[in-house]
């Protein structure tokens, strides 16, 4: 990436300031299954997250999100989260991708279901 996309967009990655922060005062706490890496400042007060990829913040699971928004103390690299066998993996949001959900009638699904002819209405008069 070059070192002005760095320098004036977050959308991309870690900006400079970030990159020194994090040097400065960021104590690592821990990586999720997607790469994201977690970090928190002396003390926890502050804690962030750097993505290992597209800034996207569905991409952080909901067990680092409550760390993040300090709901739990304990990162879940300390205190995991007790599962519901209901419960479903962590998927991000996948809209703008190939992978997003598209209803079946709708017209980006790769065999739409064809309309059928209808008549329109007109009021009596």
């Amino acid at each position: 990436m070059s070192m002005l996309a760095q320098i004036f967009t977050w959308w991309n990655g870690q900006t400079v300031g970030t990159r020194l922060s994090t040097w400065r005062s960021g104590e690592r706490v821990g990586t999720d299954d997607q790469g994201n890496i977690f970090y928190q400042s002396g003390g926890g007060k502050r804690r962030w997250v750097i993505f290992n990829g597209p800034v996207e913040a569905s991409r952080v699971s909901p067990d680092w999100h409550g760390w993040l928004h300090h709901t739990y103390d304990e990162p879940p690299t300390e205190a995991p989260l007790k599962h519901k066998p209901w419960e479903k993996p962590h998927v991000p949001n996948m809209t703008g991708t190939e992978l997003a959900y598209h209803p079946p009638g709708s017209i980006l699904t790769p065999n739409p279901v064809r309309r059928a002819e209808y008549e329109a209405w007109a009021p009596e008069g």
